[in-house]
Parts: structure tokens; sequence; C-alpha cells
């Protein structure tokens, strides 16, 4: 039987110097974990209009299933402005669909059958996505991997926020930078990289902390272990979604039975191939 994984938040176009891309942290995950053989659902929600049309149509294309409730607000777009290494920055629109995403019966039928979950701060920059969150996560089983990809931008979050979402997840996932600001806000700035992430994780009593440092390599610390991998070097076109791509590889993987070494060596494998691509969401091919 196939695990079912969630990717629950924000799904939007990435409006790029090319043209828009379908994206949003959660669908993207959702995308990758379905490249590997899970059942893979994208949770959201879309406006009543031409841009929710053509998420509906790409999504049917890309063969990722969906549960995207239309609302009153129009669908999400972020403006991305690439850096001359392909290094994006977002202005995101707000009061937009995915910020109102309602906790509907079918909503709460996945949690209740949900072996994975991913998800983050931005969608709960609302109090209706929020508690839509909250109310997904508190109905998951047990075994449920809880991933909180805390995917901090602009000025969306607190630390209450990261506090509550860490006492409610058992996996995080964070980038160096995200890294650097919790720790300032927890007091922890004077710490070793290591040593910052061993605290989160034992105060949090995490399964898992995965740390990606972009070109620096990526990490996964678990109690009594550490996997630490290079990043590959490639022609890079832009990073937009690499990180989610690696989380749903790495998610998938696990689930799949591999080994914490095995599901992160096949998540950089991937995010590195994410690289060399425009926009998140595209297939790769396994080398055989």
């Amino acid at each position: 039987m196939k695990q079912l994984i969630v990717g629950l938040g924000e799904i939007l176009w990435d409006c790029l110097p090319e043209g828009k891309k379908l994206g949003g942290a959660p669908a993207n995950f959702a995308f990758h974990a379905r490249l590997l053989g899970a059942d893979s659902v994208a949770i959201s929600a879309i406006g009543k209009d031409t841009l929710g049309d053509e998420i509906l149509r790409e999504l049917d294309e890309k063969g990722l299933k969906y549960l995207l409730p239309r609302v009153e607000q129009e669908t999400g777009t972020v403006q991305v402005t690439l850096d001359s290494e392909g290094i994006p920055t977002y202005e995101i629109k707000t009061g937009v669909a995915w910020d109102n995403i309602p906790f509907l019966p079918e909503i709460e039928q996945l949690a209740e059958k949900c072996d994975c979950v991913c998800y983050g701060s931005l969608a709960q920059r609302n109090d209706v996505s929020r508690n839509t969150i909250k109310e997904f996560l508190k109905r998951t089983p047990q075994k449920c991997l809880k991933i909180f990809d805390i995917n901090l931008r602009q000025q969306f979050y607190t630390k209450e926020l990261i506090h509550d979402n860490l006492l409610a997840c058992n996996v995080l996932k964070i980038n160096d930078e995200e890294l650097d600001i919790v720790a300032e806000m927890y007091g922890y700035s004077d710490l070793s990289v290591e040593d910052k992430c061993r605290r989160l994780l034992e105060e949090y009593q995490l399964k898992m902390l995965v740390l990606t440092c972009g070109v620096n390599g990526s990490y996964v610390f678990a109690p009594g272990q550490k996997s630490f991998m290079e990043t590959p070097k490639v022609e890079v076109a832009d990073t937009v979604g690499a990180g989610d791509s690696f989380t749903g590889t790495f998610a998938a993987s696990l689930l799949a039975g591999q080994t914490i070494q095995e599901a992160h060596q096949l998540a950089v494998k991937v995010s590195a191939f994410i690289c060399t691509q425009k926009g998140a969401m595209h297939k790769y091919y396994e080398e055989k």
C-alpha cells in the first residue's frame, strides 16, 4: 500500500522573468514525493479565477492529486527576482486564496490516514489557514512524519509561531540563513552550526533536523546520528523549489524504507537537478 504524503499550505504562481511557473513550497514538496511513488496530495486553496483554473489544469497534466477548495479571494502570485547566481527574492501578495484554506471534512479525512505531512510558516500568516494546519496536525496518526519546513519569508513569522510549530512537528527542515535567524531569537548565536541544530533537536524532541546550506552542503541530524553531503557543482538556472524537491525526495525515500544516509544522498541529487531547471516542478529520471 502506498504511503499517503501531504503538502499543506500555499499554492501559487511564481512570476519569474521568463513567465509564470507553478509553485508554493508544500505543492512542490508533494510533486517530488509523488515522483518516488508516494500517494501524494497537495492541499491549499485557489480563487474562482483564471489563474485558479490554470493551476488545476497544470496539476492534472503533472499527475499530482490535489484538494483545492475554491474561495472568494484571488489565486496567489509571487513576484520572483533572481540575482546573478540564480538566487531568488520573493514579493509575496497578501490576502489571497491560500491564506484562507478552510478545514473541510475531506481535509480531516486525509489527516486521519496521513503518513507524512509537510507544512511551513508562510501559510500561517492568516488565522484561517493557520487554524486549518493546526487542526490537520492534531488529527494525524502518531506514526505520521510531521515536517515543519520553516520557510521564513519577509515579515511573515514570529518567535511564538516558530515555537508553536516546533512543538507540533517531529522533523524540522531549515536552511543556514533561517538557522541564524532562529538561533538569534533563542540566544544560540554563539554556538556552532552543529550545536545550534543539536540544541533544537533536543529541546523539541525532534526525530530529525534537516539543514541545507546551499553550495556548502547539507546535513541531517538525528539522535546519535549525523549525515553530511556535499552539494554537487551544477550550472544553476535558478534555485526556486530546490529545497522543496530535497524535502519531498528525502521524506518519500525514508517512508519507502531507505536509511537516512540513502534518503539524504538521493535528495541532494534531485535538488541539484532542479537547480539546473527553470522553476520547481520538473520530472527527473534516475540513472540505471
